[in-house]
Formats: structure tokens, C-alpha cells, sequence
């Protein structure tokens, strides 16, 4: 049978059902994760300031600054090596004595390519001036006489070599009165020095310091009585063992080089024993 051509037409509607309100799309989970990783990145620069020192802070700024240059020195060209590469001492020119050779050797060391004798020499060198350090301070423990007597003496370890400086004490000088008649401690810390000394074989120079006297004097004795104080140091320590031919220098600096800012003070008169370098 036909169909009616006058019937109504037939509509279906379909409706969307939500159910607890969906997720609403994913971006405020990209918002939560940059909050996140940005309040991380702000207590970790809390702590690095807390935690670290001004010259750390300096190092890691620099680690993380783009700009900051491999090479501070221009080469004449823009590479990380300054417009040299890591074979350009094979390559250059060969001219009978050579790139190679043409480096001196305090060039070399700056570098850093010092030969392993040379630091070999050096560490061994150094290591002899500490031990021989060591070995002086640590008589400090053993009694209060000692204790009393190293009062006396300071040291540090100079370019030149081991440094043992003896001085005055207000009421403990070395010697008797403006003379070189040495006091009973003065005798006794020359028998010590001459043991620590004797750990080695290095030379031996002796330097004479003294306090600055009115410039009123006619006769200034600064001069001659550095000389002397320092010779006879020399000779105490020779009489406690250390042999004569070790002693390289003996130097009276009169009051030339004081130790502290006022040049009167009694802290100025003292005697500078130097453990010298081999290489000196």
C-alpha cells in the first residue's frame, strides 16, 4: 500500500547526557605543572643562596651565562682556542729549531705542562719544608717548658723556602739587653731548630732584624747588631750540630724591615732561620 502523502514527518531528537561535569579539557594541568616546576626552581635558588658562598654563586652564574667567553685572550680568531686548534703546535712551521722548542719554560708552566721531573721536584721540595714544619710545632705538646719556648717562634713557607722566625717577648727577650749575648731560651730553641734542621739537608741562611731606636742616637747600633745577633745564631745552631756547610747567608737587616706597624716595638727584634729551597 502507498504511503500518505500528507503524514507528518518523524523528528528524533537525541539529547547529550553529562555525568559529573567531564574534565573539561586538559590545559589547567599544564598551568598546575609550570606552577609546580616554577616554585621548585624558586626554593632551590632559596637554598643555592643560603647554602653557598659569594665566589660558588659567581662560579654557577657563569656556568649557566651564555655570553661568558671559552677564551678571554684573543687569538685572531673567533674558535674556542683563539684561532688555535689542538694539533696547531704539530702543524706549524718546522724552521731547524722549531715551534716546540722555542717555548721557554716559564711559558710551558704557565701552560700547564711543566715536566714530570720538574713537578716531581717541586712537590718533593715542599713536602720536605712541611715536614720539617710539622716536626718543629709539634714539640708544642710536650711540655709546658717547651710550650713556653715555642711561644717564641712562628714559621710559613715562602718562595724562598721554610721561614722560622724567633722573636721577642716583653718580658722574655733573646738576648741581654743591646747586645749578642743570648738568654738561656734563645740557647735552648737553637738546640731544637738544630734537630727539625737535621730531618734535611737544605742550606741555611740567617737573617737579623731589630727595632727601630730614637733617631736621636748619635751612634745608631741597628746595623752592627743585627750583623752580630744573626752570627750568632749561626753559631749556636753550629754548635748544636748543624754543619757549617749549610750555611749559605747570614744578613743583618738592621731595622729596615719591620714586622709590625710601629717600628719601636720589641716585637721587631727577631731572627729569621730560612729552611732554603733546593732549586734556590
Amino acid at each position: 500500500m502507498a504511503g500518505q502523502s500528507n503524514a507528518a514527518p518523524v523528528i528524533i531528537k537525541r539529547k547529550k547526557v553529562i555525568q559529573g561535569g567531564g574534565h573539561h579539557g586538559g590545559a589547567w594541568k599544564v598551568a598546575y605543572a609550570d606552577f609546580v616546576t616554577a616554585m621548585m626552581a624558586f626554593f632551590l635558588l632559596m637554598w643555592l643562596l643560603n647554602a653557598t658562598t659569594e665566589k660558588q654563586r659567581k662560579g654557577i652564574s657563569d656556568y649557566f651565562n651564555p655570553t661568558i667567553p671559552v677564551n678571554r685572550i684573543s687569538g685572531g680568531g673567533d674558535g674556542a682556542f683563539g684561532g688555535n686548534s689542538v694539533f696547531s703546535e704539530e702543524t706549524m712551521a718546522y724552521t731547524g729549531t722549531g715551534a716546540r722548542e722555542q717555548k721557554s719554560a716559564a711559558a710551558a708552566d704557565a701552560a700547564g705542562r711543566q715536566t714530570g721531573e720538574g713537578a716531581a721536584g717541586a712537590a718533593d721540595g715542599r713536602s720536605e719544608l712541611e715536614d720539617v714544619e710539622k716536626a718543629l710545632l709539634a714539640r708544642g705538646g710536650e711540655s709546658n717548658t717547651m710550650e713556653r719556648m715555642l711561644r717564641h717562634v712562628v714559621t710559613r713557607v715562602t718562595d724562598e723556602g721554610l721561614v722560622i722566625e724567633i722573636f721577642d717577648i716583653d718580658t722574655a727577650p733573646l738576648f741581654q739587653g743591646e747586645t749578642d749575648r743570648p738568654e738561656p731560651v734563645t740557647l735552648a730553641i737553637a738546640n731544637l731548630l738544630s734537630e727539625v734542621l737535621n730531618l734535611t739537608t737544605n742550606e741555611i741562611a740567617v737573617n737579623g732584624h731589630l727595632r727601630s731606636f730614637p733617631v736621636t742616637l748619635i751612634d745608631n747600633p741597628v746595623w752592627n747588631l743585627s750583623a752580630t745577633r744573626a752570627q750568632a745564631m749561626r753559631a749556636m745552631l753550629e754548635t748544636a750540630g748543624i754543619g757549617a756547610d749549610r750555611m749559605q747567608r747570614i744578613s743583618g737587616y738592621a731595622d729596615r724591615k719591620p714586622a709590625t706597624a710601629d717600628p719601636a716595638a720589641i716585637r721587631n727584634n727577631r731572627l729569621e732561620i730560612i729552611l732554603l729551597r733546593r732549586n734556590r
